[in-house]
């Protein structure tokens, strides 16, 4: 609760460059009712593609991710390697483009929208990047040592889930956050939510991400630095033309999820968990029908797969 009201203290600071009344539709929300205005506000971004001979992802990320002392280097997001920017993936060479929210679940692959958002989309030394795969995000505590050396990153021997390093843990939370706003099932695009489980299906291919209470534990745990403003910065003022609100008010995850020391039940409302939507096999919502396996997705992240015999 000391973290919550030093989030709530700070609220009223200027986190980046942000636009006047850029969140002002937001205010004195919580819950859904601020999820969904969120999502007004940074939906409609402009989109650039995977790889073109114009502005692409490679381009921007060698300007949001550029290191410091090396600009003509980026920094690897699991690890804080850097690589050489100009040469790009080079045959396993160089570095890759990581997609936090792994493309795999929701099956968006590359394409514009959630596969070219770089709000998610990071550096990533190629074998660091194998290791990490697809996996949940969750605690665990087998130390990653890379070819090159320790990672300060964690992955788990029984379980498909990854830990960040300490640096960057906070990060990758925000970043998940806003893909889970940012994607609302509108426009034909996908509807990607948290969930507070670990799948028992590694691929799952639903739009679906884990481990929500760990991630709000690593956003409080792991403050926005002006690194990620810089880099919200620079990607709404130079490209996308929207922001990551999670970077810019980090007191809006929890109005939204909730304090993970209450537990996720507190996260939609003060209710008992209820049913928020019911999704067929390809993460689209539907009404639910008769003889068909459905997922109902419930206001506190869990996740059931029924087949429904008869109307409910």
């Amino acid at each position: 609760m000391k973290l919550l009201s030093f989030f709530l203290l700070l609220s009223g600071l200027s986190f980046g460059q942000i636009p006047t009344g850029y969140y002002d539709p937001a205010q004195g929300l919580s819950g859904l009712p601020l999820k969904a205005a969120l999502n007004d506000i940074i939906s409609g971004h402009t989109e650039f593609p995977y790889s073109s001979t114009g502005t692409d992802v490679w381009d921007i990320l060698k300007e949001t991710d550029k290191d410091t002392i090396d600009p003509s280097k980026v920094i690897c997001i699991y690890s804080g390697f850097t690589r050489d920017a100009a040469l790009e993936y080079d045959n396993g060479a160089g570095w890759t483009r990581e997609h936090v929210w792994a493309k795999s679940h929701g099956n968006f692959g590359t394409s514009n929208g959630a596969g070219t958002d770089v709000h998610h989309l990071r550096p990533a030394d190629n074998t660091v990047n194998t290791a990490r795969s697809n996996r949940w995000f969750a605690a665990c505590n087998t130390p990653y040592v890379d070819g090159d050396g320790p990672t300060g990153s964690y992955y788990s021997t029984t379980q498909w889930i990854w830990q960040p390093r300490d640096e960057v843990k906070g990060d990758v939370a925000r970043m998940l956050f806003y893909m889970a706003v940012r994607y609302e099932g509108e426009n034909g695009e996908l509807d990607l939510e948290l969930i507070d489980s670990i799948p028992s299906d590694d691929n799952l291919a639903l739009p679906l991400h884990a481990k929500l209470t760990d991630l709000l534990l690593w956003h409080l745990e792991d403050p926005v630095s002006n690194w990620e403003r810089n880099r919200n910065d620079i990607i709404y003022y130079n490209y996308q033309n929207n922001r990551n609100p999670f970077i810019d008010h980090p007191e809006f995850a929890i109005e939204i999820w909730g304090d993970p020391g209450l537990g996720v039940n507190e996260l939609v409302s003060s209710t008992p968990k209820t049913l928020v939507k019911v999704v067929d096999l390809l993460g689209r919502e539907v009404e639910v029908v008769e003889n068909t396996v459905l997922i109902y997705i419930y206001s506190d992240g869990s996740v059931e797969k029924r087949f429904s015999s008869s109307f409910n």
